[in-house]
Formats: C-alpha cells, structure tokens, sequence
C-alpha cells in the first residue's frame, strides 16, 4: 500500500468511524467560553531576528494586548524542562497568577515516529518531564505531535525545509503502518505519565503522519484514555469551508480542549483588523460545540524581508497586538449573534 493511499484509506474509515460519535458526543445547548491566548513561539527569537523575549515579560505584554493566558513553548530558551525545576515553575506561576495571566498550556515539539528506537526513547523522556513541567506550571494541557520534524536555524532565522527533508530521508525505506504503531506507542506510554500527573495531552491535526481531523480522531480511539485529547486548528485542516470546519468540528465535539490560529494582520481603512475569513466559520463552529478553552495566537512561519534583513521583534509584537483585539472582536461578534 502506497503512503498516499494508506493516509486516503485511514481518512475515509475514520471519518465513517467517529463522525457519528463525535456528533452524539458535542453538547449544542452546552455554553461556550473562549478565551484568547498567547503562545510563546511567537516571540521565541526563532521567525524574526533578535533575541527572544523573555517570559515574564512576556506575560506583562499578554496582559496590556488584551490576551488572558499563555502557552509556554517547550524548547529553549522558554520551555526547556530541562531549565525549569520545580521550584522556578512554581515562582513563575506565583507571578503570572499576580499579574492576571493564566499558564493554561505547555506545547511539546515531540516526534515519536523515527525508526531509530534510541530516538523514540529521548522523545518520551523529554515528554515525560514536559508533562511534569505542566503540572509545576499549574497548567492543565500538554500540545502535542505525532510526528514534529523541528526547524533550523540557518544562520540567523528558522527555516522548515531542511528539518523535513531530513525527516522524509529517514522515513522513506518505512511504511506508513509501521511510523504510525511507533507513535501510538509512545503516545501511549506518555497518555500513562500524564495520568499520573493530572494532564491533558491535546493532540494537534499537524503533518506529518497525521493528515488531518480523521487521523487526530483515529489516534484518540486507539489509545482509548480520557488523558489524550484534541488540539484542532484551523489554519492547518486541509480546507478551509465552512461546511468542513463545522464537520470537523462537530466530529470532535468535546474532546476539543485547545486550539491555535496564526496570520500577520493589518488595520484596515475602517479602523478594524483584518482576519482571514475562515476563523469566523471556526469561532461558530466551537461556539456550536460549547467549548471552553483557548484560541493561542501563534507567529511560527518565516517572516518578510525588507531591505535584505528579515523583520525584527517589533514585527511579532505589531502582529501579536493586532491578533488579540481580531479574535477577542470576532469572539464577541459570534457569541452575541
């Protein structure tokens, strides 16, 4: 079986499988609460050139643009657990809890799908001590991936192409039923820790691996644990009509505990910020199912150059102002409808 037609096989039995489920499962009556976010990627110092900005001042920029929690990126020089015993987790969370931000999710960077075993065991270790870090942080999700392939940066920003080639080279002689028990096993082992620590681990329709909704849902099924999830985001669902978003939507219902949305935004001439159409349809579509979470504002692509450099921090942090006052207005817009 090629790797095209084994996804297309597994998309179309799971959305036969969990369409009627996932729609029993929604509560249409139930009310929605949908907060706006920040997610620390944005200002990581990976997209643009500078330095990352560090997270307590981070937290102090969430709070005067308008966002009511973040999303701490696991990696450095945020999110390392590596960088954060216990004690430093708790102090960190003592002083967002003072400045009226909630620590409501951690993102992994994970990749359980290499072929090389030594590989896969780094992964859940460090997965294993994320889950850990969420719990000291007081947060209640861990984001994660099938399969991150990871960014490089080369010389001064990040960039995707390099990271994914090399993950395509190594994964190429396997096939996609043999990648996909490695990365239910160590899901599966990770859903068993996070148990142990009261976490939620959000699984995101992100490729590689995972094509979209169907395969997140798949996944789900297959581990069978009220500790694994879903992160569905818009900007990455394979199409972007509203009858899609409202089916995905309605197919997940309330395993929905995290999502994302992403763009560079402008003003336009009437003084609003312009959004992508899309995020209107997803916004009706979570206030259908009642979730109650966040939307985490995330800049993670490769930014304009001007002048032969690329943008600096005042870029990310234009783009992060503009994005709280689009989705805080478009939230408000919905739900009043």
């Amino acid at each position: 079986m090629s790797r095209r037609h084994f996804v297309a096989t597994s998309l179309a039995a799971t959305a036969g499988l969990m369409a009627g489920v996932g729609t029993l499962s929604c509560s249409p009556q139930k009310k929605s609460d949908i907060r706006v976010g920040l997610y620390t990627i944005t200002l990581l110092g990976i997209w643009y050139k500078g330095e990352a900005m560090p997270l307590d001042q981070i937290v102090r920029k969430a709070r005067e643009w308008g966002y009511t929690g973040i999303e701490i990126d696991g990696k450095r020089p945020h999110g390392n657990p590596l960088d954060w015993p216990t004690k430093r987790c708790k102090e960190f969370r003592s002083m967002a809890n003072g400045e009226g931000i909630e620590i409501y999710g951690v993102a992994a960077n994970n990749d359980f799908s290499s072929p090389i075993p030594e590989h896969r065991e780094c992964q859940i270790a460090y997965v294993k001590d994320l889950i850990r870090m969420t719990s000291d942080l007081g947060a209640k999700t861990l984001r994660m991936f099938l399969a991150w392939p990871g960014v490089t940066k080369h010389p001064q920003v990040a960039r995707y192409d390099i990271a994914r080639d090399i993950w395509k080279y190594t994964h190429e002689k396997f096939t996609p039923e043999e990648i996909w028990s490695w990365c239910r096993d160590g899901m599966a082992e990770c859903t068993k820790y996070a148990a142990d620590a009261g976490v939620i681990l959000a699984l995101q329709n992100h490729k590689p691996v995972i094509d979209d909704y169907p395969d997140v849902l798949k996944m789900v099924k297959e581990i069978n644990s009220p500790w694994l999830k879903v992160s569905l985001d818009a900007p990455i669902m394979n199409e972007k009509t509203e009858d899609y978003i409202r089916n995905a939507a309605l197919a997940v219902g309330d395993l929905q505990v995290l999502s994302h949305f992403g763009g560079e935004y402008e003003r336009g001439p009437d003084g609003k910020v312009i959004g992508e159409e899309f995020y209107r349809y997803f916004i009706k579509a979570m206030h259908e199912i009642g979730y109650n979470g966040y939307m985490s504002y995330e800049l993670c692509h490769p930014l304009p150059v001007v002048n032969g450099e690329t943008v600096g921090i005042e870029y990310a942090e234009k783009n992060a102002m503009l994005a709280a006052e689009f989705m805080n207005g478009l939230i408000k817009e919905v739900v009043s409808a």
